[in-house]
């Protein structure tokens, strides 16, 4: 597959070692960021993973921040809250970007998503020229869809194309059936010029081709490939011998 280096909005994420006094405290504290190497990014997609709490959430929420997005999504536009609790990580944290400037943008978070869908129906009660912000979106009130709709209805509506994507498992409404068609329209995205930076616990979703996968452990990080991460290995154990894998968990 041909690489699309003229999307690297992105290059590298850098930890601000000089401005840290103290790693005893969260989020400093996490494996991941006591131990933190330059994290270089894919010019395509990347992917962090990782058991919870070895803090992909917050890593990827630093690097939303640090860029200017809202702690709890949308576009760079957005601009609301509906509750203080993201960490003072992006602090932290240096972005170096690329040569280029993205047209796009969107910092999607399943946990907040909610909040975002409910901000743009306060918007759109007296629009400022231009049309309705969820028009962009497909039309159609994202509280009026099942999750699942309302998460693709992002990915397949509101993502343009030449943009730099950040995801914090975009799967959690996901069927198999979706997640595919979600790698699908990843795709399009990337030949459409776009960047993807994307927290997950999909098999499914870390299959795209020639993409780097961060895997974040007690030790720090480190790039793995697909089949060398425990969730792969994991369902392709139960998949493979169900009936023994199941014995031993129930007995």
């Amino acid at each position: 597959m041909r690489l699309n280096h003229v999307s690297q909005y992105i290059r590298e994420v850098e930890l601000k070692r000089e401005q840290i006094l103290s790693f005893d405290r969260f989020p400093l504290s996490l494996p991941v960021i006591r131990k933190f190497k330059n994290l270089k990014l894919h010019p395509n997609v990347t992917y962090i993973i990782g058991e919870n709490g070895m803090g992909k959430s917050t890593l990827l929420e630093g690097i939303a921040i640090a860029m200017g997005f809202n702690p709890e999504g949308g576009t760079f536009n957005f601009n609301f809250s509906s509750y203080d609790s993201h960490s003072n990580l992006d602090q932290y944290l240096k972005v170096v970007k690329g040569v280029h400037r993205a047209r796009d943008s969107f910092f999607f978070r399943s946990e907040t998503y909610y909040n975002v869908a409910t901000n743009i129906e306060e918007l759109d009660k007296e629009p400022e020229g231009g049309g309705k912000i969820i028009d962009s979106f497909g039309g159609k009130s994202l509280h009026e869809q099942s999750h699942g709709e309302s998460f693709f209805a992002a990915f397949n509506e509101r993502f343009q194309g030449k943009g730099i994507y950040i995801l914090d498992e975009p799967e959690a409404a996901l069927s198999p059936l979706r997640q595919l068609s979600m790698l699908a329209r990843i795709h399009e995205l990337v030949h459409q010029g776009s960047q993807f930076l994307i927290s997950t616990h999909s098999p499914i979703l870390m299959a795209y081709p020639e993409a780097k996968i961060i895997e974040l452990t007690e030790d720090g990080m480190q790039e793995v490939r697909l089949e060398e991460t425990h969730h792969y290995q994991i369902m392709k154990q139960f998949f493979d011998d169900r009936d023994r894998l199941l014995h031993h968990l129930f007995n």
